[in-house]
């Protein structure tokens, strides 16, 4: 499966939202899948960055973001077939999305801010810890959130890593300053000029930057005049090593906050962009990191006092390594590329073939417990209810196959009243556990509006059955009541449809 991916860096806007998603590319290629980035004007470092892992980078030729950049990406995502599009960067708002989607491709909206009007994507993932849902409130119906650090962006260097635990010295003297791939007011200076005014002996620190850094002669000035060892390094593949070898980092709001927390490096943050401010806020809330405050504001002398105090503060320190192990466990790319493949689901009508198949799938034991009339369905009395189904104006079934179309389950939606329908959905027993129930519903309901006006659509589950639950919460159902269906407890789920 090709997963083309929409992002550009430049000395502007940094390198950050093509670093992330190489992560989610890597763990797209260990799936078996080929990523492919799409980008305008690329940086040469980066591309051959790109290049290096085995990837392919198409450039565009269009501006970016404008709503001539949506079309010419849709067009070279149907040309190459691929299976999902994936979208991040602040120049692509809902229009954007939307030509996307109007294309017929599936796309994820990779976002940190919640920045566009609506949302369009079947996938929305926002992966900082300051992300709320009431950010997208404007979003389709069908449309799934992944929030929060459970889905961090991790690159392959990192996975090693899971686990690793760091010891602590009475006093921090390896500094690690990273202040993104790019840096265009060389806060990255101020950083070392400060570092001359902290007053701990034996200090050494690796400063890093990116290809895409223009001040590169003068940060090599700057660190010969350094009174302690100072090494400058560009376009470095080796960043869980040196955050290894660090014992406190100096860095930006970003991105690099998720990979300290998981390599659990204690930190000072410096705010450079605004979309950083409510992360560097929240993880000094938690005492995960020092929050420094916007860049401009913050003097030499000032730094150099407060980092001074944490280099020898050991308590700090511990317990910033302490709140990292819980903010970041590893494991977010690989959700992100279950939930690309739970979605990659596709939906049919049923057949009249498909009658052995949907009694099979009636009568597993695991169904049936999850039924309100629990007995075992015999062939008659189904074969005379599936009849009747085919021939309703008032049912509508629909078969679940998979990528390579092969059926793993159904959804089947009655209408009850005007405008309203209620929805029950089963998937195959060697599929369960998968993630695939949010995405069954939310296809589900998405086909059903192309056949029928519907505004809300009910849901009665049984209390114990948590997984049914789970999946319909993840699908924006909201809980309505507890009732009695044939003498079982069950919780009534409803979701409104908005439709312009």
């Amino acid at each position: 499966m090709k997963l083309l991916i929409r992002a550009d860096a430049s000395a502007k806007i940094g390198t950050g939202h093509v670093m992330r998603c190489l992560a989610l590319a890597q763990a797209w290629q260990g799936a078996k899948g080929e990523p492919i980035f799409a980008m305008a004007n690329p940086v040469p470092a980066l591309e051959k960055r790109i290049e290096s892992e085995g990837m392919q980078v198409v450039c565009l030729t269009t501006e970016p973001g404008s709503a001539a950049d949506a079309r010419e990406t849709a067009a070279v995502a149907r040309e190459l077939q691929a299976s999902w599009v994936v979208v991040d960067g602040y120049r692509f708002g809902g229009e954007y999305q939307k030509t996307i989607k109007d294309s017929g491709l599936r796309l994820l909206f990779i976002d940190d801010c919640g920045h566009a009007e609506h949302y369009y994507a079947d996938l929305v993932l926002n992966q900082n810890i300051s992300a709320e849902e009431q950010w997208y409130r404007n979003r389709e119906p069908c449309t799934q959130l992944l929030l929060g650090t459970r889905y961090t962006l991790l690159r392959r260097e990192f996975w090693q890593w899971q686990g690793w635990q760091r010891t602590v010295p009475a006093i921090a003297k390896k500094v690690l300053v990273t202040l993104g791939g790019a840096d265009p007011d060389n806060v990255t200076l101020k950083v070392i000029r400060a570092l001359q005014l902290v007053e701990v002996e034996e200090l050494e620190a690796v400063v890093v930057v990116g290809g895409s850094n223009p001040h590169y002669e003068t940060l090599e000035m700057a660190v010969q005049d350094s009174r302690f060892p100072i090494r400058l390094q560009r376009n470095v593949t080796n960043m869980p090593q040196l955050m290894a070898w660090a014992d406190v980092a100096i860095s930006a709001g970003g991105s690099t906050c998720w990979e300290l927390a998981f390599m659990g490096l204690p930190s000072l943050l410096l705010v450079l962009a605004e979309n950083q401010r409510a992360i560097a806020e929240k993880l000094a809330t938690l005492n995960q990191a020092v929050n420094l405050g916007w860049h401009q504001n913050v003097k030499a002398q000032n730094m150099a006092d407060t980092f001074s105090t944490f280099l020898q503060c050991t308590e700090q320190r511990t317990k910033a390594i302490e709140v990292s192990q819980q903010i970041v466990d590893g494991e977010g790319v690989s959700r992100i590329v279950k939930s690309l493949e739970a979605n990659s689901i596709q939906l049919r009508s049923v057949r009249e073939e498909d009658c052995e198949l949907l009694w099979h799938w009636a009568n597993d034991p695991e169904v049936r417990d999850s039924a309100f009339y629990s007995e075992y369905i015999n062939w008659e009395t189904h074969v005379k209810w599936f009849e009747s189904k085919l021939t309703s104006k008032t049912c509508f079934i629909f078969i679940v196959e998979d990528i390579n179309n092969n059926p793993i389950g159904q959804v089947r939606f009655e209408l009850i009243g005007n405008k309203e329908a209620e929805i029950d959905i089963s998937i195959e027993k060697k599929n369960r556990g998968k993630g695939l129930a949010s995405a069954i519903i939310s296809k589900g309901i998405l086909y059903l509006s192309k056949e029928v006006s519907i505004e809300l659509v009910h849901s009665f589950i049984k209390v114990e059955n948590k997984a049914s639950i789970r999946g319909f919460e993840k699908s924006n159902f909201d809980f309505f009541e507890a009732i009695m269906v044939n003498s079982n407890l069950a919780y009534h789920y409803i979701l409104r449809l908005l439709h312009e």
